[in-house]
């Protein structure tokens, strides 16, 4: 399972190489992501945290620290940040940047944890929200003064999604069992509860009543794989869904679809939103987190409740219609995309700021 934190991670160290040395460190478990930075070359190492909170997980990342002489922590997500922050009681006391991508459901003040990040959050250090909704809920829950929380937006590579991945776009509807005027809804998510793919279900199973020549593609794995598949196999429209599980090609698949869609019940800036406008796709999704810092609700597509399958199929079966607005939403969405969420705008941030943390 790599969500946006971690494939945001890889491609910061990817782009910065060049300038720093970055060593990965993973709490839990290797995972495909972390195969592949070291078949790349890059140090990664895995810690094995235990449930609860584990003091010796931060033991063992401190030593991580001191044998790779780490001059600065890049904690990608809270927990992280906790170990991050408390392995350094156990080592020298370098400077950390706590990058916030996302947040939890339901989201709520925790006293016993604003009281620890006092203690936890060094003068020096900085905290990162990926959007506006972060940097409040940072503020608002964590107990963060305004004042110390900035916001830098993910970018993606947008060269990736543009032209080139149209090639395959036939040859991979063919492989689904789509026809040429088949309409094709993908999705691109982990397959977590936050998510909520019973909601994308529901949805398309609506749209398939109406247009029966349409397809749902699935993209991403999880710990929900299993309710997920249970949920299709009990649908009619079960033929027409497809779950293709955990993809490296996302660009081919994105031009291979005619509309994305997102369907969670809390996002930070959910990077897949910023890959389909790049693919030029006009979106469908729910009104939740930073969606409304990226989606221009009905500019570049259309926003609804979370859980509300009824709005999402009306949303769909509306752009559907509608070829005008679809044409102007990819086209006013995959320009908002290039000028607003490009990795130049985000790595020049990062840069920037560990240079200051730096002193370089």
């Amino acid at each position: 399972m790599v969500g946006g934190g971690e494939v945001l991670a890889a491609h910061i160290a990817r782009r910065l190489g060049a300038r720093y040395r970055f060593v990965f460190v993973c709490l839990d478990q290797l995972g495909t992501l972390g195969e592949a930075l070291q078949a790349e070359g890059m140090p990664v190492h895995v810690v094995g945290r235990r449930p609860g909170v584990d003091w010796g997980c931060a033991v063992q990342l401190a030593r991580v620290l001191r044998r790779e002489r780490v001059d600065l922590l890049h904690a990608h997500q809270y927990a992280p940040f906790f170990y991050g922050a408390t392995a350094r009681w156990f080592s020298r006391r370098v400077p950390l940047v706590f990058t916030e991508h996302g947040r939890l459901f339901p989201d709520y003040r925790r006293p016993k944890r604003v009281w620890a990040n006092r203690f936890l959050l060094g003068r020096h250090d900085r905290v990162i929200g990926v959007g506006k909704a972060v940097r409040q809920a940072l503020v608002a829950n964590e107990g963060l003064a305004e004042r110390r929380v900035d916001v830098i937006y993910n970018g993606i590579d947008l060269l990736a999604y543009r032209n080139g991945a149209a090639a395959h776009r036939e040859a991979l509807r063919r492989e689904w069992g789509c026809q040429p005027d088949s309409l094709v809804i993908t999705q691109v998510a982990r397959l977590d509860p936050l998510k909520d793919h019973a909601t994308a279900i529901r949805a398309f199973e609506r749209v398939h009543a109406v247009l029966p020549n349409s397809f749902l593609v699935l993209v991403g794995e999880g710990p929900d794989r299993a309710r997920i598949e249970s949920e299709i196999a009990a649908k009619r429209c079960r033929a027409n869904i497809r779950l293709l599980g955990l993809r490296n090609d996302v660009p081919t698949i994105l031009a291979a679809a005619d509309l994305f869609w997102l369907t969670s019940v809390s996002e930070g800036i959910p990077l897949t939103l910023i890959e389909a406008m790049a693919a030029g796709l006009p979106v469908v999704s729910t009104n939740v987190g930073g969606v409304a810092e990226v989606v221009q609700a009905d500019e570049t597509g259309i926003l609804v409740p979370a859980g509300d399958d009824a709005g999402l199929a009306a949303a769909v079966l509306h752009i559907t219609r509608d070829s005008k607005a679809r044409a102007r939403m990819a086209e006013a969405g995959c320009r908002r995309a290039n000028e607003k969420f490009s990795d130049e705008h985000m790595l020049c941030a990062y840069d920037r700021l560990y240079q200051e943390l730096l002193g370089d």
